[in-house]
């Protein structure tokens, strides 16, 4: 412990076992003279952690760990993240294969049940998308009356919510009874609204879902149809969009999933929860890096580059540019998303032929960040965000919809979270806090204040 440090606690002085006896699965902390046992947890994957859930009972102290970074919040089966070695795995199954080989529907079942589905599993799993793909016709009355320039993120946290009101058993003690349904509600449904939520801030039609459709292919048509022509469905466009949702579908305690589980720890139904982590994936620094890309090709456009400068100037500590989309605070190494949306992302351009300013301007930052040292040095590689903005931008999906198709990828992520929640016995999550503020201070009466 160094001396400003040990100076700043003061009194307290903490103490760890060494590796060797961490694998007796105790740590030990020595607090004012005294000396306490805390449990070494071990996951499944040999992480540690020191349980401290009773550290306060014991010793009257609580940890301080602003945003949570160095805390775990739960245990959970559902998704592994090793960042510095770039692995992400969905119920063990590295993404990789799952890129080449699922379906988002298909990853959406292992996500919430645990395991791959069978093949009549799986048909019924689709079935039931279909079955509940509709909204109820009330809804439409909803989405008037948001104004035009509603952002699609907040239209969607709403109509989330307002959906539920039309299926009185989320209301029940018996959350499992009706569990399944829900679900397949949510996830058919959400795709709906943000396809309506888009068609109204647009003006346009709503275009509703055709039951011979699939989930992704049905999505691109209730986004793009019109009355008089049904969008042309390229097998590669629905593959591509269909990649984005799968490649999003989970990835462990980020902000929106740590939302949900803990709004779902109060008992709140699936769709209150499902519609807080919307919310929360609406700031920026989380569900809108994506958009933060376009807008930076934009800004470069706008100003007359290629890119060069603006490279040079990314280099520069002082120019207040900054590359979006590219390195990642979790994976260290590389994003393993974003060689596989790569992929994707070539083959979508390739098809199209779009010929797009913005798209040139992306691929020359990509070609600057894998081969110039400044950046590869840095990792300063481009991550998922940056791959998926620009498919998105080549499929002709807005810039403002950007988070809400992340939203519809996060939602069987949510959703696995959520029924974790359930089936655990659990209190309210309930955070503690080190209070800053004045310390016993009287009222002063309104003719005394200066």
């Amino acid at each position: 412990m160094d001396d400003q440090l040990a100076s700043s606690l003061g009194s307290l002085k903490c103490y760890w076992l060494e590796p060797a006896d961490i694998m007796s699965k105790t740590a030990e902390l020595k607090l004012e003279g005294k000396t306490y046992q805390l449990p070494v947890i071990e996951g499944s994957e040999k992480e540690q952690g020191i349980d401290i859930s009773s550290l306060r009972s014991q010793t009257g102290h609580i940890t301080i760990d602003d945003g949570y970074g160095n805390t775990g919040s739960c245990r959970s089966a559902i998704t592994f993240i090793d960042g510095e070695k770039g692995i992400l795995r969905y119920r063990g199954i590295p993404i990789e294969e799952l890129a080449d080989k699922s379906s988002f529907v298909e990853v959406a079942y292992l996500l919430i049940w645990g395991k791959l589905p069978t093949s009549e599993e799986l048909r019924k799993f689709s079935e039931l998308f279909t079955e509940n793909e509709l909204l109820h016709e009330s809804m439409k009355h909803h989405f008037e009356g948001f104004p035009a320039s509603a952002h699609p993120m907040a239209i969607l946290s709403s109509m989330i919510n307002a959906t539920s009101c039309f299926y009185p058993e989320l209301l029940s003690s018996d959350v499992k009874g009706h569990f399944k349904l829900d679900a397949v509600r949510l996830i058919s449904q959400v795709r709906t609204i943000a396809a309506f939520a888009h068609r109204k801030s647009r003006g346009l039609p709503i275009i509703y879902p055709k039951p011979e459709y699939k989930y992704t292919a049905n999505f691109l048509h209730m986004l793009f149809s019109v009355p008089y022509r049904d969008y042309e469905l390229k097998p590669e466009v629905v593959r591509a969009l269909d990649l984005i949702f799968l490649l999003h579908a989970d990835h462990e305690q980020n902000c929106s999933t740590s939302t949900v589980r803990m709004v779902a720890s109060s008992k709140a139904n699936l769709f209150a929860s499902a519609a807080a982590g919307v919310c929360a994936l609406w700031g920026p620094l989380h569900g809108g890096a994506n958009q933060a890309v376009l807008e930076m090709l934009d800004e470069i456009h706008q100003s007359g580059d290629d890119g060069s400068k603006f490279i040079n100037a990314a280099k520069d500590k002082n120019s207040g540019k900054k590359l979006m989309g590219f390195g990642h605070r979790v994976y260290k190494n590389h994003d393993p998303r974003a060689k596989i949306i790569k992929k994707a992302c070539d083959e979508v351009l390739e098809k199209l032929q779009v010929d797009d300013p913005l798209l040139s301007i992306a691929k020359k930052l990509e070609e600057a960040a894998l081969k110039e040292s400044y950046f590869v040095e840095r990792k300063l590689y481009p991550n998922v965000d940056f791959y998926s903005g620009i498919i998105m931008r080549a499929l002709g999906i807005p810039v403002e919809m950007f988070t809400v198709i992340f939203a519809i990828g996060r939602m069987p992520g949510w959703i696995a979270n959520y029924k974790e929640v359930m089936e655990e016995p659990t209190r309210i999550y309930r955070p503690r806090q080190i209070y800053t503020g004045p310390t016993l201070n009287p009222y002063i009466p309104i003719k005394n204040r200066l």
